[in-house]
């Protein structure tokens, strides 16, 4: 009998003794694992027996997520999205940027710039969003450019496309998880009181490793 998951309603858990079975379902795509095999020769059965499935096979691809499995480590990243989307907005032949967003980078209203198209930019934003999943590195410069939805300048647009600068020097950077890595839960957090230019709220981070491998 499968268990849903209580955070993450998608994610099914089916225990045997000291076997399990993890199932997550994202619309018509299921990825599967299990640390017995007999557990998934029988849910690839039961699956092929009541639904017509496509690519049963071992993960390599999901969600945009490149997965490459080798003996005791797993690595992700997402190179193809990186270059799609480089190549989406024209920024194949950007100049590399050493990091996502300046120090000193205080995004405001910026009254007197020039305004730019806030389609365009929203669709950046939206994009970059899928990449937090194996950049969570980039998640406050992603979502402090996010703040800013409307009247939207050249400036704005400017601190937005500096993180597909740094993208592009770093397409093949991927999170690694080795197998033989201890599951010592460690936590870390920053905070920026009253920190934002515009409204002064207080930003915080948190980072979140299982062993050595980024969660």
């Amino acid at each position: 009998m499968y268990i849903r998951g209580v955070i993450d309603k998608t994610l099914f858990i089916r225990k045997h003794e000291s076997d399990v079975i993890l199932v997550q379902v994202y619309v018509d795509d299921i990825i599967f694992g299990s640390n017995n095999n007999i557990m998934c020769e029988e849910f690839d059965a039961t699956m092929q027996g009541e639904f017509d499935m496509y690519m049963m096979c071992e993960l390599t691809y999901f969600l945009w997520l490149q997965v490459k499995q080798i003996k005791h480590e797993t690595f992700l990243r997402q190179s193809k999205y990186c270059f799609d989307l480089l190549k989406k907005f024209k920024m194949e032949d950007c100049k590399e940027a050493t990091t996502p967003i300046a120090t000193n980078c205080l995004m405001d209203t910026d009254e007197v710039g020039q305004q730019v198209d806030s389609t365009k930019y929203r669709r950046l934003i939206g994009s970059l969003l899928h990449l937090i999943t194996s950049r969570p590195y980039i998640q406050f410069n992603v979502c402090l450019c996010a703040r800013l939805q409307s009247n939207l300048k050249e400036s704005h647009l400017n601190v937005a496309k500096k993180i597909l600068k740094y993208l592009k020097g770093t397409t093949n950077v991927c999170l690694w998880y080795p197998c033989d890595s201890n599951i010592t839960l460690s936590d870390f957090s920053d905070y920026d009181y009253v920190g934002y230019k515009l409204d002064r709220k207080s930003t915080s981070g948190t980072y979140h490793l299982l062993g050595s491998s980024p969660i």
